[in-house]
């Protein structure tokens, strides 16, 4: 919320930014709200610098919130749940070997590599989009014998993100 008093050269504002709250604003100040977030800045320069913050910041929370199904299911290994977020062709890297395969096909690729390394901990280090409008993650995948580097790379569909790509290479 923003309560602001113009009439006045000393203002107070309350800003809520995604649950953090700042007060007590003082001075001449200007507010800027995109994606409804609203933030408090003075003086023209620092607009652009905090612009162009947000709009990178709300392309990573993006990112990450495409992203939280799959984090969810690979903690978990199940493989069905994998395979409802495929594509109709995805292309599966396992240690170093690499092919496309339907959705059916992968489905069973990935229930013998759940099984014969169920997951301990999967974490996402770094997500990101290309120019292209791609989405993709950047994780590690842990079993009880062995570490896995993961990339997954999501396309749009007509009504969610789906997989076109995953790979899981051993540390």
């Amino acid at each position: 919320m923003l309560n602001p008093c113009f009439q006045q050269k000393v203002c107070k504002y309350t800003v809520t930014l995604k649950g953090m709250r700042a007060e007590n604003f003082r001075n001449r100040v200007s507010a800027l709200a995109i994606n409804g977030i609203i933030l408090v800045h003075e003086g023209g320069m620092k607009i652009f610098r905090l612009t162009t913050a947000l709009l990178l910041m709300a392309a990573t929370m993006q990112a990450q919130d495409v992203f939280n199904p799959v984090k969810s299911i690979l903690k978990s290994g199940d493989s069905g749940q994998l395979a409802r977020l495929f594509s109709n062709t995805v292309d599966v890297t396992l240690e170093s070997a690499k092919a496309p395969y339907s959705k059916a096909q992968a489905e069973i690729i990935f229930r013998d590599f759940f099984r014969s390394q169920p997951p301990t901990d999967f974490s996402i280090i770094h997500t990101g989009s290309s120019r292209a409008g791609l989405k993709f993650a950047i994780g590690q995948y842990k079993s009880s014998s062995a570490s896995y580097s993961v990339l997954i790379r999501m396309r749009e569909g007509e009504k969610t993100w789906l997989i076109h790509e995953i790979s899981f290479v051993k540390e």
